[in-house]
């Protein structure tokens, strides 16, 4: 049984190792993505607090004035005072052949050149249609002077690029290199189990062994140690982190999530406003103060608030907060409010959410190491990085264990240390 699996592990390695280098390196890198950014763009997510902040309103109209082919998403207020004001906007697509945009001077503002449409995205609609919209861009604003910070999209980041890599190897939604990982990471949970059953030790003295690196042994001693001492370590952890990575790439498993836990795959629909139509004949803007001070005061001292804009005439507008006492960060609070009048329509909190919603929406904590704070996202980084090691120095063993073959089948002297390799 042992040759069996280490057949199987070997075999399994070869044909997803260089897959899971590449997700366990990236995904390293995007363990602290979030607190790189915030400490290398500070002048983009802080601000120096003075006075009153300004109406919700006043900070719209900064950006309407600014970007007046933005359409408004979204307004994210945190509650830290230094904090700036996040509006989540879309822009039309440009046409083709169109280039890129020309910068635009908005007073203090730091602007990002736009980028071209995404390749391979749709037609250009006929004369009439609705402009198709590009990817989202964030412009934040400087919530005391109303001065407009930055104007960002995450895909024109170094960190995309990263992401890119980790899920789909720079490839897309719908590309091959999304199937890859997918089926690599799957592989890799049988990988990590077949590795367990080969590390699994005979007697007490060899556990012993196996617990703990000999510096002090030769190269392939070292090589070998590392490989099997690093994966006890973290085989559990790298587990947790691909079986979680599999929500991203297959749809069967995420509706394996909401069938295993017995609960539906879509949410309960949000209350509807209450349409009539001489409220809608002069298209009233939603009232974000207003709806902004009655979540604020159901829900003090939450650490943002992200009001969203209603898609249609009878949607309701949209609060997703995270209260102070949020287990983590994904265990956010919806609030509905009636686009017309601001009247509360109802709730919906995290822990009133289905079982399968629930589950699924842990899935990203746990993946991204963020769960418990620092101290996992430590713990994550460190594994990841360990990760790597194993296709390089499990591929070096395979290597020396093939030349010993050779050896013995030409009649040679095995050498100590790999006779020392064998014993451990």
């Amino acid at each position: 049984m042992k040759v069996f699996f280490r057949r199987i592990h070997l075999y399994l390695s070869f044909a997803a190792g260089l897959v899971i280098l590449v997700a366990c390196l990236t995904g390293a890198l995007l363990v602290f993505e979030k607190d790189i950014q915030m400490a290398t763009s500070k002048e983009r997510y802080y601000v120096a607090p003075g006075g009153t902040p300004l109406s919700t309103a006043d900070l719209l109209q900064r950006v309407k004035d600014s970007f007046p082919d933005a359409k408004i998403n979204g307004v994210k207020w945190y509650a830290a005072a230094d904090r700036s004001v996040e509006v989540s906007v879309a822009f039309p697509k440009k046409k083709e052949g169109a280039g890129n945009a020309a910068r635009k001077d908005s007073g203090n503002a730091v602007v990002k050149t736009e980028a071209g449409p995404k390749a391979g995205g749709k037609e250009t609609p006929k004369a009439g249609a609705k402009p198709e919209r590009q990817p989202g861009f964030t412009i934040f604003v400087n919530p005391y002077t109303g001065v407009i910070l930055e104007k960002y999209s995450y895909r024109e980041t170094s960190f995309y690029t990263v992401f890119a890599l980790h899920r789909w190897l720079l490839g897309g939604e719908d590309s091959v290199g999304k199937l890859i990982v997918g089926i690599s990471t799957l592989l890799f949970l049988f990988i990590l189990i077949t590795g367990i059953v080969l590390w699994w030790p005979r007697t007490r003295k060899i556990m012993q062994q196996r617990l703990s690196i000999k510096w002090g042994a030769s190269w392939k001693r070292v090589n070998h140690d590392l490989h099997l001492v690093l994966g006890f370590y973290s085989a559990l952890f790298l587990f947790v982190f691909a079986f979680t990575g599999l929500a991203w790439s297959f749809e069967w498993f995420n509706k394996g999530i909401y069938t295993v836990t017995g609960s539906p795959e879509k949410a309960p629909p949000p209350p509807k406003s209450a349409y009539a139509l001489e409220a809608t004949a002069q298209k009233p803007a939603v009232n974000y103060d207003g709806v902004l001070q009655q979540a604020r005061a159901l829900h003090a001292g939450a650490t943002f608030y992200n009001v969203q804009t209603p898609k249609d005439a009878t949607d309701p507008v949209t609060v997703q907060l995270l209260p102070k006492d949020a287990v983590h960060e994904s265990a956010t609070h919806a609030l509905y409010f009636d686009r017309y009048t601001g009247a509360s329509l109802g709730d919906l909190a995290w822990k009133e959410r289905s079982l399968g919603a629930r589950v699924r929406g842990t899935f990203k904590p746990v993946h991204t190491g963020s769960i418990w704070g620092l101290p996992s996202k430590i713990i994550a980084f460190i594994v990841c990085l360990f990760g790597v090691t194993f296709p390089i120095t499990g591929t070096i063993m395979w290597w020396n264990r093939t030349r010993k073959k050779k050896a013995r089948k030409a009649g040679k002297p095995v050498p100590v240390d790999d006779v020392e390799e064998e014993l451990a």
